[in-house]
């Protein structure tokens, strides 16, 4: 199983993220981590854009979007910003793409959502064609119809990953993208739910193994800190209370919330925690770091401590 953090979630101010960024990156890449993985929030910072610039400081550690919203933005167009953050980075780019939420596309953005499942089917469709580097994306299907000329060709291979949660969108991602990147799936989740459909759509479609990438908060504290960690993880963390798709994806699991998910405790738990999910089948697993404590400094310091033992049993397990 790879090991890799997320960056990019976190509250701050605009002028200093993007140098923040940049410094996760490195840092991670030096420690020895697979993978940093970026959030595309709403509300924040575009993770293209800061993945183009994490590249410029780093060699060799791949950087994935987690995810991109399909439905804010035309296949060809973020075929060919994907194309060229590929190309920037030397080849290290993960796309990460997802049909989202009600709440973002239909409330904020002004979308319909009445069918979000064959709308990523046909978006992966363009992207597909978009991304072959063939000269020309010629698709025509239920809702796109597309006749573009495309120069650009990938400088390596471009691994797409589709977030899925439900039996459609599993069956979607293993049959037209290369895996699936997951939020509020637990070890029983994925190895009874995720892993056998997308495993068996893949195989159907003549695909090899999808990547199964799964994203949990992760906090080294004191066994008499758990539930603290857990509660902290729901306060700040708890897209399911208004997100229709991740409650049906939690009734798969024993986890009830994202308090649930958080590997919570000392670096002996944190690593137990850690092989359950690559005993149920998860390939890559992505840590959303989770301080905790009174104050600023505090947080900071708790951070800084988890990330580092995070980065030994990364090292230990791998």
């Amino acid at each position: 199983m790879r090991i890799g953090v997320m960056s990019g979630p976190e509250r701050g101010d605009s002028a200093r993220k993007a140098a923040r960024m940049v410094d996760d990156a490195t840092w991670a890449e030096e420690a020895g981590f697979d993978t940093v993985w970026v959030p595309q929030v709403p509300t924040d910072f575009d993770a293209l854009t800061a993945i183009a610039l994490m590249g410029t400081a780093t060699s060799r550690i791949e950087i994935g979007t987690a995810v991109v919203p399909v439905h804010a933005q035309h296949p060809v167009a973020l075929a060919r910003q994907a194309l060229s953050v590929h190309a920037a980075t030397g080849g290290r780019l993960a796309l990460g793409v997802g049909a989202s939420h009600h709440w973002i596309v239909r409330d904020m953005l002004g979308l319909p959502y009445e069918r979000p499942a064959a709308y990523t089917r046909d978006y992966l469709e363009v992207l597909d064609s978009a991304l072959s580097g063939t000269g020309s994306v010629d698709v025509e299907n239920e809702t796109f119809t597309v006749h573009n000329p495309l120069g650009l060709a990938p400088v390596a291979p471009l691994p797409v990953l589709t977030a899925a949660l439900g039996p459609v969108m599993l069956r979607i991602a293993g049959e037209r993208s290369d895996g699936t990147v997951l939020w509020m799936a637990d070890e029983r989740a994925v190895a009874e739910h995720v892993v056998p459909r997308i495993t068996k759509a893949a195989e159907a479609a003549g695909r090899p193994a999808p990547r199964v990438v799964a994203g949990i908060p992760v906090c080294l504290c004191a066994p008499s800190q758990v539930d603290e960690a857990r509660e902290r993880a729901n306060r700040i963390l708890g897209e399911a209370e208004i997100s229709p798709n991740y409650q049906r994806l939690l009734e798969y699991g024993d986890a009830r919330d994202v308090g649930d998910l958080c590997a919570a405790g000392d670096e002996a738990a944190i690593t137990a925690r850690f092989k359950r999910f690559a005993d149920a089948g998860v390939t890559d697993l992505s840590v959303r770091l989770l301080p905790i404590g009174e104050g600023r400094d505090a947080l900071v310091a708790s951070k800084l401590r988890t990330r580092e033992v995070v980065a030994g049993i990364a090292a230990e397990i791998r």
